[in-house]
């Protein structure tokens, strides 16, 4: 039987292979390579200078280079890095062999959110060059990512009154078996180390619930100090971060990202300065879900002139039979009152009451009290009451284009949802690498975006085209830099006019 014969580790080549020459042609190394050479990083917020005295540090682009790799190919943490920068022959040619530790490699990633945001706003303008951002129609959406705290080291007042209570029917009864054991002196030691044991638990969460009424905060998680609980899907809850994004619908290519620890309701007015920024226009769409429907950010949009989609959620109050829901009851502008379907009026007195949020008025009539139907409309003592929010207009112009736009508004999840499943399902990508802080999780995150897009526009360009534009960007800022050090060096300045004068 043949089988295919290995090389003999032993043997000495008698020509000599480089290492430029063991990396194909055609790898994407090459590409990240060119990538990363072709940013102004010291113009991004990277530090590029250091000390003449001590060790000399790494340049940002070795750094920025490692990771921008790792991402691309699953490989997030700093040991594994460091590790890949020893035995990866693709590293090894990436870094021209520089062998970083995980603490510094680590600590790039934790000192560069600014830094790593403008890189993802590179992939971002590359795409645009190569029209693959169509600019009209977004969608936006959030997703969570876990975060480095596990639920039971996520308190809130409640969790620590349960666990309070706990430990004080336990030390009662620890305390009650002490006053009737009066002969074992060995259990009696066991039941007061088990008494200091509880007394100990008690002031440990004493302390954290002295920070939750210090701070005003609603959670306190002692791991990852910023992380906070938040429901993931139906009922299902975990510790993490909530990643808010835009998509570019022509090619599902982000454009933005922010990470926060709170809830959608507030995020959509933020999202949208950013899209209009980017992008330089406001003649655009985006679609949402009905966890940003707001009345504060449609106003928002308003002031910005973009047009928005948002899904409209369920009335939380519903009547007894739906015939008689607040949106079956008509809105008369000009008399500023709502006509129900029974015919009767609902007046205002036109005095602002305020919500938590917003202010609203009431609206109501002397009628429901004697309605014949006043029991399938509502179960309230004096009959209807309708609170019409200062929003509202807002908010019924966007339900009448949700209700003209169906199949329209039907691509937003399509167009959102591809790159969190790239990232959380195929990439594996589905918590936060880092701990202690937003910054840090908006790091880790924004790497893996700018690999979601480099990865995005190789498969829709070609690793080919690609590179040759990035060489010729290369080639082009080259001679640019040639050219002025050339003018602005003494002799070269007279050496350049000698010449033009003949």
């Amino acid at each position: 039987m043949k089988y295919i014969v290995g090389t003999d580790r032993l043997q000495i080549n008698l020509f000599p292979v480089s290492l430029d020459q063991s990396i194909e042609h055609d790898n994407e190394v090459r590409l990240i390579d060119l990538f990363v050479n072709s940013l102004p990083l010291d113009d991004y917020g990277f530090k590029v200078d250091f000390g003449e005295n001590g060790r000399p540090g790494y340049h940002p682009e070795v750094l920025l280079k490692l990771f921008i790799y790792g991402y691309l190919n699953r490989v997030r943490s700093s040991r594994n890095l460091e590790k890949e920068s020893k035995r990866n022959i693709e590293v090894m040619w990436l870094l021209e062999q520089r062998q970083p530790d995980h603490n510094t490699i680590s600590n790039f990633r934790r000192d560069n959110k600014k830094g790593i945001k403008k890189v993802f706003r590179a992939t971002v303008e590359l795409a645009k060059n190569f029209d693959l951002i169509g600019g009209k129609l977004l969608a936006g959406d959030s997703t969570k990512f876990r975060a480095q705290n596990s639920k039971k080291n996520n308190y809130n007042q409640k969790k620590i009154n349960r666990h309070l209570e706990y430990i004080e029917n336990k030390l009662e009864s620890y305390h009650e078996e002490l006053s009737k054991n009066d002969g074992d002196n060995e259990q009696k030691e066991q039941v007061k180390l088990e008494i200091q044991k509880q007394e100990e638990r008690k002031a440990h969460y004493k302390a954290i619930e002295q920070q939750i009424q210090e701070t005003g905060q609603e959670q306190v998680s002692t791991s990852d100090p910023e992380s906070r609980q938040m429901i993931v899907r139906n009922n299902i809850t975990e510790v993490a971060y909530n990643a808010q994004s835009t998509v570019d619908s022509k090619h599902n290519i982000p454009i933005d990202y922010k990470v926060t620890n709170c809830n959608d309701s507030k995020a959509m007015g933020g999202m949208l300065r950013r899209a209009k920024s980017i992008l330089g226009t406001n003649l655009f769409t985006t679609l949402y879900d009905k966890g940003y429907h707001t009345g504060s950010q449609f106003k928002t949009a308003h002031d910005l002139d973009v047009e928005v989609m948002v899904a409209i959620p369920m009335v939380a109050s519903q009547a007894p039979n739906p015939k008689y829901n607040v949106e079956n009851f008509t809105y008369d502008k000009q008399e500023d009152c709502y006509i129900c379907p029974q015919n009767h009026k609902l007046h205002t007195t036109g005095k602002i009451h305020k919500a938590k949020t917003y202010n609203f008025k009431r609206y109501v009539t002397k009628a429901c009290v004697k309605c014949p139907v006043k029991q399938e409309c509502s179960k309230a003592k004096y009959g209807k009451a309708i609170q019409r929010s200062e929003y509202q207009e807002l908010i019924e112009i966007n339900k009448k284009r949700i209700e003209n736009n169906k199949d329209y508004y039907r691509k937003r999840q399509s167009i959102v949802e591809h790159p969190y499943g790239t990232i959380k399902r195929q990439w594996g990508f589905s918590y936060i690498m880092t701990k202690k802080g937003l910054e840090r999780a908006e790091s880790d995150v924004g790497l893996m975006f700018t690999a979601y897009n480099l990865r995005r526009i190789i498969n829709i360009l070609g690793l080919e085209k690609l590179k040759k534009y990035l060489e010729s960007m290369l080639s082009n800022v080259s001679f640019i830099f040639w050219f002025f050090t050339l003018i602005l060096s003494p002799y070269g300045a007279r050496k350049y006019f000698a010449k033009s004068m003949i």
